[in-house]
């Protein structure tokens, strides 16, 4: 028959080795739902992305450990690649205070805030102060949606990936600071994963048959800011000089 005393130190001795990687494991999990899915929730920073198809490991803001890792390849249909080439031809409505477009807001070098519920996903940029909200209670994608500069969204969980299909978009906007083309056949595919607390992973799937003549696949790693940090005012229209002078020339 077994020692009480031997067992009873052979069990505080395992308790103490294991105790450290109980209370790291317990400091750096995920924070979670009500209904068990990860919290996505928090004040973000991403990748500095001017240029989709060139890798970076630099944040948009102050944050450390951001990276991008850019498509395999990008093969442009004929359409598409005139339209890349035209350079003169290309108007960037932003210097107008007019949306940046959403696949183009996550490059910029301003932060993103999440706020998440079961029932919606709420992503807030501070370029601009614009927001989408992304329902993930199973309501359908509308069949018919009229082009507009955000798209529409729903959200849908696989596993502890939240998926973001986005469709509906106008040709007003581009992928990225580069300029990269796209029409209203655009549809966006984004899985968000937690890595660990203070990092996510979005990867972005761009499908456009009639810029490209195949999807092609981005990914992104986000790195949650310092606590108590919030996004900041931001106002186009206060120092855009471009409105400024064609007000003046108007009159």
């Amino acid at each position: 028959m077994a020692n009480p005393l031997k067992l009873a130190v052979l069990s505080a001795a395992i308790f103490l080795v294991r105790l450290p990687a109980t209370a790291q494991s317990a400091g750096d999990a995920i924070a979670r739902l009500p209904n068990g899915k990860p919290d996505l929730s928090g004040v973000w920073d991403h990748p500095r992305t001017t240029d989709l198809a060139r890798a970076t490991n630099e944040c948009g803001s102050v944050a450390k450990g951001c990276k991008h890792v850019p498509p395999a390849s990008i093969s442009f249909t004929p359409l598409g690649l005139a339209k890349w080439n035209d350079k003169a031809g290309h108007v960037d409505w932003t210097a107008r205070c007019l949306p940046w477009g959403y696949t183009r807001a996550w490059g910029t070098e301003y932060p993103v805030e999440i706020v998440q519920t079961p029932q919606r996903l709420a992503i807030m940029f501070e370029s601009n102060n614009v927001y989408k909200i992304v329902p993930t209670d199973g309501t359908p994608m509308p069949k018919s949606v009229d082009p507009s500069w955000w798209g529409v969204s729903r959200g849908r969980w696989d596993g502890d990936t939240m998926v973001v299909e986005t469709k509906g978009f106008n040709a007003m906007t581009y992928l990225d600071t580069a300029e990269h083309p796209h029409g209203e056949q655009l549809q966006v595919i984004e899985r968000f994963q937690m890595v660990d607390q203070n990092h996510m992973t979005r990867e972005v799937t761009v499908t456009d048959p009639e810029y490209y003549e195949t999807p092609f696949k981005y990914t992104g790693t986000l790195s949650r800011m310092k606590p108590g940090t919030e996004l900041m005012e931001f106002v186009c229209m206060e120092n855009n000089k471009w409105l400024e002078r064609h007000a003046k020339d108007a009159h």
